[in-house]
C-alpha cells in the first residue's frame, strides 16, 4: 500500500512513513494511491467478528506489508482490551429506525481513543523497529489532546506537545489532559481558538529546520493512520444492522472532518452507505457549504459543544481531492486561495458530488439542550451535547427503511454544566476518574506565536530525550 499527498508534490510513501510524517511536506495530506475495496461476500465474512480482530483485518488493508498481519492483530487486542464494554463500540436503539453507536467507553470517554489507543502502540512498534524517538504536536478542540496523552504518556520514544485554546474546552476535558504528570508530555494553552492551535501546527510542519531538528509527527486527523483506525467501527454497526446486504446511513456529530472521511472511506471500500449527516453546531462551515456551497470562515464562536468549535476543517482537503477527480494541482490552488481569501471556491460539479451522500445539519446551543432533556425524560439516555447534535441530526434526516445510526462521541460527564442545565443533574465520572477534580494540573499558558510554542516544544524535547 502506497500513499500519495493530496497537493500532488510530497514523495509517495509507504504506511509506516506515512504514520511517521504526519502532513506532507507541500503541506497537502496523505490518501491511499489505490482505495482498498471488498465484494459483498467479503464484508459478509467480517459478520460478528470481535472488535479487535474487525479492526485488524479492516486497517491491515491501508498498512500492508509496512506491518504484518499478526502484529498489527496483537497490537488491536493490547488497544481494545481495556475498554469498558465488551462490545468496544455496542449500539443502543433509540427509536424504530434509529440507532446511537457509542464510541466513548474509552480510557477518556470519547471517540479519539479508538484511533488513538491503536496509534500509540503504531508509533511505539515502527519507532523500536528504527530505534528511532519523534516528536508529536496535537492541536485539540478537546478529546483528542487527553486521548493522545493517553495513549503517548510514558512512551519513552515519544515526546508529545499538546495545544489547546485556553478556556474553550470544558472542565473535565482540560483535566484531563493537564493532570497527567509525565515527563515526556507538554501542555501548552493557546490564547485563541482551536483553529488558532491548528494553524501553529501545521506552521510548525512548513518550518522545515524546524520539522527536522524535531523529528515532528502529529496524532490530529490529518494523520491518515487515525482515519484508517475510525473506519472498523463504521464496518462493526452497519455490519450488525445487515450491511452488504442492506444499506445504512450515518450522522456524525462534526468539528475538522475526519469522523465523517472516515465514514466516506468506509463507503469508497465497498460498505454500503446511503448518505452521511454532518452535524454541526453553531460554528456550521459545512451545513453552509453543503447548503448552498458557501464554504466561508467566519469568526469561531464558543457552544456548549466545544470539539466541533472548529471553522477550518482539515481533512476537508481529502474528501475535496477525491471529490476534484484527484486533480492535486487544482487541490492545492482551491486550498491556497482559502488560506489567503477565507474563502473555498468549490466547483459547482464538485459541491453536486458531494451533496450526493452528504446532508449538512445544523443546532444552536438553545436546541442541543432541548435535545438532550428530551432524550433524558423520553428515553432515560443521557447524551453529551456532541451526540444530542448528531441524533438529533439522525432524526431529522431519515431515509425510509434504512437504518440511521447516530455516533455517540463522547461521554456525558465530560460536559457537566451543560448536562445541568438540560437535566438538572450532574452525571458521575467513571470510577477511573473519580478524584478528576482533586489532582494537580500541569501546563503553561502562550501567545498564539510560532517562535513562542516552537521554543515550548524544543525544551520538552530536550528534557525528554536527556
Amino acid at each position: 500500500m502506497r500513499y500519495i499527498s493530496t497537493r500532488g508534490r510530497a514523495p509517495e510513501r509507504d504506511f509506516n512513513e506515512v504514520l511517521l510524517a504526519g502532513l506532507a511536506e507541500d503541506g497537502g495530506l496523505y490518501v491511499p494511491r489505490n482505495w482498498p475495496e471488498l465484494s459483498a461476500a467479503e464484508w459478509r465474512a467480517l459478520r460478528g467478528l470481535p472488535y479487535a480482530e474487525l479492526a485488524a483485518r479492516l486497517v491491515h488493508l491501508f498498512t500492508g506489508e509496512a506491518i504484518g498481519f499478526e502484529t498489527l492483530r496483537t497490537l488491536c487486542q493490547e488497544a481494545y482490551a481495556g475498554f469498558r464494554h465488551p462490545a468496544v463500540a455496542p449500539l443502543w436503539q433509540a427509536e424504530s429506525g434509529l440507532w446511537v453507536q457509542e464510541l466513548f467507553h474509552g480510557p477518556t470517554l470519547a471517540f479519539k481513543d479508538l484511533a488513538m489507543q491503536l496509534l500509540g502502540r503504531l508509533f511505539e512498534h515502527t519507532l523500536a523497529a528504527r530505534d528511532a524517538h519523534i516528536t508529536i504536536v496535537a492541536a485539540t478542540s478537546g478529546d483528542t489532546g487527553s486521548a493522545a496523552i493517553e495513549a503517548c504518556r510514558g512512551r519513552t520514544r515519544i515526546s508529545l506537545a499538546v495545544l489547546h485554546p485556553d478556556g474553550r474546552t470544558s472542565a473535565v476535558q482540560r483535566r484531563q489532559m493537564t493532570t497527567v504528570d509525565a515527563p515526556n508530555i507538554a501542555n501548552i494553552a493557546v490564547d485563541g481558538t482551536f483553529d488558532d492551535c491548528q494553524d501553529l501546527v501545521k506552521a510548525m510542519f512548513a518550518d522545515t529546520p524546524f520539522r527536522a531538528e524535531m523529528r515532528l509527527s502529529a496524532v490530529n486527523s490529518i494523520n491518515w493512520a487515525r482515519i484508517a483506525a475510525q473506519i472498523p467501527y463504521y464496518a462493526a454497526s452497519a455490519l450488525a444492522l445487515g450491511a452488504p446486504d442492506r444499506p445504512v446511513a450515518f450522522s456524525v456529530p462534526t468539528g475538522n472532518f475526519g469522523n465523517v472521511l472516515a465514514g466516506w472511506a468506509a463507503r469508497r471500500m465497498g460498505l454500503p452507505i446511503a448518505r452521511l449527516v454532518v452535524a454541526s453546531n453553531r460554528n456550521d462551515i459545512l451545513a453552509r457549504f453543503l447548503a448552498a456551497n458557501d464554504m466561508s470562515a467566519r469568526p469561531v464562536e464558543p457552544s456548549l459543544s466545544p470539539s466541533m468549535d472548529i471553522q477550518i476543517s482539515s481533512n476537508f482537503e481529502r474528501l475535496l481531492f477525491e471529490l476534484l477527480d484527484r486533480d492535486a494541482d487544482a487541490t492545492a490552488t482551491i486550498m491556497a486561495d482559502f488560506r489567503a481569501g477565507g474563502r473555498m471556491a468549490v466547483p459547482d460539479a464538485a459541491w453536486q458530488r458531494a451533496r450526493a451522500l452528504l446532508q449538512g445539519f445544523r443546532l444552536d446551543d438553545t436546541a442541543t439542550l432541548a435535545e438532550i432533556r428530551r432524550l433524558a425524560l423520553g428515553s432515560n439516555y443521557l447524551a453529551d451535547p456532541h451526540s444530542a447534535i448528531g441524533i438529533a441530526a439522525a432524526r431529522a434526516h431519515p431515509l425510509p427503511g434504512v437504518p440511521m445510526i447516530a455516533l455517540a462521541t463522547a461521554h456525558p460527564a465530560k460536559f457537566p454544566e451543560a448536562m445541568q442545565a438540560a437535566t438538572g443533574a450532574i452525571p458521575p465520572l467513571p470510577s477511573a476518574l473519580f478524584d478528576l477534580y482533586e489532582r494537580v494540573e500541569h501546563f503553561t499558558r502562550a501567545r498564539p506565536d510560532l517562535g513562542e510554542i516552537e521554543a515550548e516544544i524544543r525544551a520538552l524535547v530536550h528534557r525528554n530525550v536527556a
